[in-house]
């Protein structure tokens, strides 16, 4: 630990982030599941969906980050690469696999640029595939305060 062993990282953003992309994907469910939901009400949760993926995405990097700095070294992730920074994730125990957070990273960077039918299904796929990973540093941000 470094010279700051008394900070801690506030993980609420993050909790209420993970919280509300749960939340989304389990009306996104719902919906997909009842035959009288609109297309309208359809396509408004699938981008609501996104919107909670793109959001918890960022928090959750940046607690990395934030984490990091604290108990390792803030000169490690400073002006680093996303991918270097998931690899400093990944030493630490906080994340598993780099390139599936690369993958999220990619998904979250097509989907607030660019508006395809194609893209949206596919980072649709991906924030259900992020949210076990989002929860799974949670748990380990909480229990390495």
């Amino acid at each position: 630990m470094n010279d700051q062993q008394n900070a801690t990282v506030d993980l609420t953003s993050l909790r209420n982030t993970v919280t509300a992309l749960q939340r989304s994907l389990q009306v996104l469910r719902d919906c997909t599941a009842n035959p009288d939901a609109s297309a309208d009400l359809r396509e408004t949760v699938r981008a609501g969906v996104i919107q909670h993926f793109e959001i918890a995405y960022e928090v959750a990097w940046k607690m990395m980050k934030r984490w990091i700095e604290l108990y390792v070294s803030a000169e490690a992730v400073d002006g680093v690469s996303r991918r270097e920074l998931y690899r400093w994730a990944a030493q630490n125990h906080l994340i598993d696999d780099v390139d599936r957070w690369m993958s999220f990273h990619g998904a979250r960077n097509q989907s607030t640029h660019i508006y395809q039918e194609e893209i949206a299904v596919g980072v649709l796929e991906l924030a259900g595939e992020f949210l076990p990973e989002a929860e799974a540093l949670l748990v380990r941000l909480e229990t390495r305060k």
